[in-house]
């Protein structure tokens, strides 16, 4: 069997560089795919979460941490019921990140860690406007294994 890996096109936020508080990657409800490969947390539990052992292209591995964040099940006011992947913005900064670039997580079946990296776009000459920078068309996470 393969390795199931899965990207993401990085924004602005996901890599800290609009100066915001984001609390890491989304991962939609709906990436069921995704969320099998991810340890599976108990939504019976307020805000539910594991650590991941992640390992660059360099080889050196990193925490991450996989959350469930629930509010919304658990207090009246809530309003958060969403995944996340948080404890990346010193990783995306000294991989030198940028919005536009991908980020891609995987696992092979029987391993204990997952691969991570940044691969950043083909260089292409970039449409220009009048109107000023093009904005880069987001997208989301898509199977690549």
């Amino acid at each position: 069997m393969t390795k199931a890996a899965f990207r993401k096109t990085l924004s602005a936020n996901d890599v800290g560089s609009t100066g915001g508080h984001q609390a890491g990657v989304l991962i939609p409800k709906g990436e069921k795919e995704l969320l099998a490969i991810l340890p599976p947390l108990d939504p019976s539990i307020k805000n539910p979460s594991a650590w991941l052992t992640c390992v660059g292209e360099d080889g050196v591995p990193h925490k991450f941490r996989f959350v469930y964040y629930n509010n919304r099940l658990h207090d009246e006011n809530g309003t958060r019921n969403e995944y996340r992947i948080t404890y990346m913005t010193a990783w995306f900064r000294d991989a030198g990140a940028k919005a536009g670039d991908v980020f891609e997580i995987g696992i092979a079946p029987g391993q204990s860690h997952y691969g991570i990296r940044v691969i950043r776009p083909e260089t292409e000459a970039q449409p220009t406007t009048n109107e000023g920078p093009v904005r880069i068309k987001l997208r989301g996470w898509s199977r690549v294994h």
